[in-house]
């Protein structure tokens, strides 16, 4: 594990390119005798992946925002240790999404793997995962948590510096009238100037707004604004 981490750490600095990166964590998950790998930067507003999971699981998870009920992304964040996880181990007294989240998963190979999350800016989390068809895996010997989170931190700055594209990532669904609203409370605009502006009236752009700020997530307007202008929402 100690040889692993350490080209994680080689091809994170030498991968020029997204699909350089693909290619390299492909043929390392596969040197480690893992079937697929998956970066997830979970953020506010949703996640996004890195990932070679088969393009239909990707599809479904971030369609059905299966990252609310994934038990292996709330483990890494209450944690925020390595773990190893299975299906087999972790069905028995789960409820019953957790349950439908481990059969799905398993349809498409994913049926156990290693997980290494890690601290990123202002309280986010992301993590590193490689997965395997096996129902179960042993290792040899013990990971060592800050070998594991220096390599997959390693990762993380290369896809966030690059601004790598994401494999798959959540979608957030608003009408145009949110989406115009917030538009104009990034160029300034009180709630009362945009009912004038839009022929509204305020109790109706206030109850689009907060719709708006719930949709993203976000605690206040001026936060939602700030999420929808990065997503390029606005």
């Amino acid at each position: 594990m100690k040889i692993w981490l350490q080209k994680l750490i080689d091809i994170s600095a030498l991968a020029r390119s997204r699909e350089m990166l693909k290619e390299a964590l492909a043929d390392l998950t596969r040197d480690f005798g893992f079937d697929y790998y998956a970066y997830l930067n979970v953020q506010p507003v949703g996640t996004s992946a890195f990932s070679n999971y088969p393009a239909d699981w990707q599809e479904r998870y971030f369609t059905n925002k299966l990252d609310k009920v994934d038990p292996i992304v709330a483990i890494a964040k209450s944690t925020m240790r390595t773990f190893v996880w299975s299906s087999e181990n972790s069905t028995r007294r789960a409820s019953k999404p957790i349950r439908r989240f481990y059969t799905d998963a398993a349809d498409f190979g994913i049926r156990s793997g290693i997980t290494i999350p890690v601290a990123t800016a202002f309280g986010r989390v992301s993590m590193l995962t490689v997965a395997s068809h096996k129902p179960s895996i042993s290792l040899a010997r013990e990971i060592d948590p800050v070998a594991a989170a220096m390599a997959v931190a390693q990762l993380h700055a290369r896809i966030e510096q690059a601004e790598f594209n994401p494999t798959a990532e959540s979608s957030v669904r608003m009408t145009l009238k949110q989406v115009q609203l917030l538009k104009w409370s990034a160029e300034g605009k009180s709630m009362r100037a945009m009912a004038t502006i839009e022929n509204m009236t305020y109790s109706n752009v206030n109850s689009h707004l907060n719709k708006a700020r719930k949709a993203l997530d976000a605690g206040t307007l001026p936060q939602a604004t700030a999420l929808a202008t990065k997503l390029k929402l606005i």
